[in-house]
């Protein structure tokens, strides 16, 4: 069975002149840029998708989702990244969902 990590808020930050410019919405909802998160459970847009490590077969870990960042870096029309990864074989996959 998968391991669950403690969940972990992360925060966009700009690191640079050009990353403040790329950041924000005109016409997404307010929370949308705001979803990153490192571990607890995943804020699915659609159904769950759990992957299964292609080396042992095992159920992965959601390790992290990862939100748009802006009008200009949109993932699937507002939609997240999601990354699992198995423990013990170190095999990662990503899912992309999108409301």
């Amino acid at each position: 069975m998968a391991r669950q990590i403690p969940p972990f808020a992360l925060e966009a930050k700009p690191l640079t002149d050009e990353a403040k410019k790329v950041q924000g919405f005109k016409w997404a909802d307010a929370e949308v840029g705001t979803r990153h998160r490192l571990g607890g459970d995943p804020d699915f847009l659609q159904d769950p998708i759990w992957p299964e490590c292609p080396e042992c077969g095992e159920r992965m870990t959601f390790y992290a989702q990862l939100d748009s960042i802006g009008d200009d870096v949109c993932i699937a029309d507002c939609g997240m990244v999601y990354v699992f990864v198995c423990m013990d074989c170190n095999e990662t996959k990503s899912v992309i969902q999108s409301s």
